[in-house]
C-alpha cells in the first residue's frame, strides 16, 4: 500500500474480535446454603423487611443493604464506568460500601466474605440501562477489590429458575413468598402515605406501623407446609399449568383460597384503627408519584428523599405499587400474543390450514394463561386490600392504561416504564384523582426521556393537570426542590378552593364539622369509609362532605345548618 507521497506503508493488522461473554463464577450450591448469608435492597424499608421475612421462613439467611446514599453514589462513581444511570451508583456503590465495612469495620477477610455471602437481584434486558446492571456489579466489585463476589440474577420469565443443586432455589414457594410480601408491602407503604399527613400526634403513624409489620413479618416467616394433594382445584388447575407439580400446583390453590394472609391484614387494620388518630378535616394536596421504577420507589438520596419532603411541605403523596409492574409484565405479554395473530412460535405464517389452527390454538391457550394471572393478581391484591381497611386503591387496569396511552405513545415500545408513565398522567389528569403528577427518573434515563417528550402533547390535551418531571441524580437537589414547590404551591391551591367548595356545600361551619367530629371517635379513625366524590381529588374536601351528609341525618345538628 502506498501513501499519498509515494512512500510505501505497511499493512494494517486485523484486530481480533472478541464477543462478550457472560464471566462464569463460583456456583452457589445447596450445601453451602446454611453458612452462606444473601444480600438484597433497593425497594422501600417495609418491603424489604417483609421480603427478608418471607426468604427465611424457606430456611435462608437473609441480610438487607442499607438504603442507598450519597457516599454509596460516590462508590459506584468511583469503581464502575462512567454514563451509567444513577440507580446502578447507587445500588452498586450500597453493595460495595457494605463489603467493605464487613472488611475494614468487621474485620473479615476478603476470602471469608465472598465465600459467606451472596448477592441477589433482578436481571432483564431491553434498551433501558437495566440490563447492564450485572456487568456493572461484577466490574464494581473487582474494582473495590471484591473480585469473584457472587451475583445471582433471577429474570421476568417464569417461576422455575433454578437446577437440582442450586443453594437459591428460584421456584414456586420462593417466587410466592415474595409475591406476597410485595403485595403486602405496597399496602402498608400507601395506607402509610395517607395516614400520615393527618395524624394528630406526630410520629404515631410510624411507631404503630412498625407494630403491624412486626406481626406480618411473623406470618410470612412461618414455612409453608406441605399442599393438599386431593383437591379439585389443584386438578383443574393442571389444565391450564400442565408444566407444574401437582405440588406447586396446589401451592397456587392455597394462595388462591388461603386466608392467612387476610386474617393478619384485618387484625392490622384494628391495630391501626386502634393505635392512631387522624384530622381528615386539614386540607392537603395529593401528589401522585410516577416514573421510573426505581427512583419512584426508593426512600434515599437516589430521589433526593422527595416522599419525606413533600410531607414536610404539606402534601399527601400516592405513591406506585411495586404489583402494579407485575401486572404491566403480564399485560405486555397478553399484548404481544395479540399481536402475534397468524403467526407461529417462530414468528412465521404458518402453512397449510392445520398449521394455522394449531398456531392459532396454541395462542389462545396461552392468552388463556396470562387473562388466568391477571386475574389472579388482581383478585389477591382486592382481597389484601379490604382486609386493611379498603383505603389504599386498586390496582389499575392494564387495557385501559394501553388505550390511554396509545394515541400518544406506542406500547410496544418497551423498556423502563414503558407507556405506563404518559398513561397514568392521562389517567390521573382524566379522573381528577390528583391534584399534581410528579414523575421521577435517573438522569439520562432513555425511556422517561420519551415519554417526557410525549408528556408535552398530554398537558396540552389536559391543561388543567400540573405534572411535573424531576432528573434525578447524585447533585441538584435544591434545584429539583424548588421546581416541585413551584409546582406544589400552585396544587395547593386547587386543594384550597375545592376544600373550601365542599365545606360551603355541606351548609355547615368548619367549627361545627369539627365538633361533629370531636363528639364521634368513628370519624377519627384512619381507615374508614370515606366515599370519594367524581371530580374531587383531596381527601379532606371529601371527608368534609361525607361528615355533612352524616350531620343532616342527625337532628340534633341538621337544625344548626346555615341556611344560604
Amino acid at each position: 500500500m502506498e501513501s499519498v507521497s509515494g512512500t510505501q506503508t505497511s499493512p494494517k493488522r486485523r484486530a481480533t474480535v472478541r464477543h462478550y461473554r457472560r464471566p462464569v463464577e463460583r456456583p452457589f450450591t445447596r450445601d453451602e446454603r446454611e453458612r452462606v448469608t444473601l444480600l438484597f435492597g433497593g425497594l422501600t424499608k417495609r418491603h424489604e423487611v417483609l421480603i427478608q421475612a418471607a426468604v427465611e421462613g424457606l430456611g435462608y439467611t437473609v441480610a438487607i443493604l442499607p438504603t442507598p446514599g450519597r457516599p454509596d453514589y460516590c462508590a459506584g462513581r468511583e469503581y464502575c464506568n462512567k454514563g451509567q444511570c444513577n440507580p446502578s451508583y447507587f445500588t452498586v456503590g450500597a453493595l460495595i460500601n457494605y463489603l467493605k465495612n464487613l472488611r475494614d469495620e468487621q474485620g473479615l477477610s476478603v476470602e471469608s466474605i465472598l465465600d459467606n455471602y451472596v448477592m441477589i437481584t433482578a436481571g432483564s434486558c431491553g434498551p433501558c440501562r437495566f440490563g447492564m446492571y450485572e456487568s456493572e456489579y461484577r466490574l464494581g466489585l473487582r474494582n473495590s477489590g471484591f473480585d469473584g463476589f457472587r451475583v445471582i440474577l433471577f429474570a421476568q420469565r417464569g417461576l422455575n429458575q433454578s437446577g437440582p443443586d442450586a443453594g437459591l432455589e428460584f421456584n414456586v414457594p420462593f417466587f410466592v413468598g415474595i409475591i406476597n410480601s410485595v403485595l403486602i408491602g405496597d399496602l402498608l407503604n400507601e395506607v402509610a402515605c395517607h395516614i400520615r399527613p393527618y395524624e394528630v400526634v406526630p410520629g404515631q403513624t410510624e411507631r404503630v406501623m412498625r407494630q403491624v409489620v412486626e406481626r406480618l413479618q411473623d406470618v410470612l416467616r412461618v414455612k409453608p407446609g406441605q399442599p393438599p394433594r386431593e383437591r379439585l382445584l389443584t386438578t383443574l388447575l393442571g389444565i391450564l399449568l400442565p408444566r407444574y407439580t401437582r405440588e406447586d400446583r396446589g401451592r397456587f390453590v392455597e394462595q388462591l383460597i388461603g386466608r392467612e394472609y387476610v386474617e393478619a391484614l384485618k387484625d392490622c387494620a384494628r391495630i391501626i384503627d386502634e393505635g392512631i388518630e387522624v384530622d381528615y378535616t386539614r386540607p392537603k394536596p395529593v401528589c401522585k408519584i410516577i416514573g421510573e421504577f426505581w427512583a419512584q420507589t426508593t426512600e434515599g438520596d437516589g430521589n433526593f428523599r422527595m416522599f419525606s419532603f413533600l410531607e414536610s411541605q404539606g402534601a399527601e403523596i400516592r405513591t406506585e405499587p411495586i404489583m402494579s409492574w407485575a401486572d404491566y409484565v403480564i399485560g405486555q405479554e397478553r399484548a404481544r400474543l395479540k399481536d402475534r395473530r397468524g403467526l407461529d412460535e417462530s414468528g412465521n405464517v404458518p402453512r397449510g390450514l392445520a398449521g394455522k389452527m394449531s398456531a392459532e390454538v396454541r395462542r389462545h391457550w396461552q392468552r388463556s394463561r396470562m387473562r388466568f394471572a391477571a386475574m389472579a393478581l388482581h383478585r389477591e391484591f382486592e382481597r389484601n386490600r379490604v382486609a386493611l381497611g379498603g383505603t389504599a386503591h386498586a390496582l389499575l387496569d392494564q387495557e385501559e392504561l394501553q388505550r390511554l396511552a396509545d394515541p400518544y405513545y406506542n406500547r410496544r415500545a418497551t423498556g423502563g416504564e414503558g407507556h405506563l408513565e404518559v398513561a397514568k398522567n392521562i389517567y390521573y389528569a382524566q379522573h381528577k384523582l390528583a391534584h399534581m403528577v410528579l414523575s421521577l427518573k435517573p438522569f439520562g434515563c432513555l425511556p422517561s426521556t420519551q415519554s417526557d417528550g410525549v408528556q408535552a402533547a398530554v398537558t396540552a390535551r389536559f391543561p388543567d393537570t400540573i405534572f411535573v418531571p424531576i432528573e434525578t441524580s447524585g447533585e441538584n437537589e435544591i434545584g429539583a426542590y424548588s421546581r416541585v414547590q413551584m409546582a406544589l404551591g400552585e396544587a395547593k391551591g386547587k386543594c384550597r378552593e375545592e376544600f373550601a367548595a365542599c365545606v360551603a356545600e355541606t351548609g355547615y361551619t368548619l367549627e361545627n364539622i369539627h365538633a361533629f367530629c370531636a363528639e364521634h371517635r368513628e370519624l377519627r379513625r384512619p381507615l374508614q369509609d370515606v366515599p370519594f366524590r367524581k371530580g374531587v381529588a383531596g381527601r379532606a374536601a371529601n371527608f368534609v362532605a361525607h361528615v355533612g351528609r352524616l350531620m343532616d341525618a342527625d337532628p340534633g345538628w341538621s337544625r344548626r345548618k346555615v341556611r344560604r
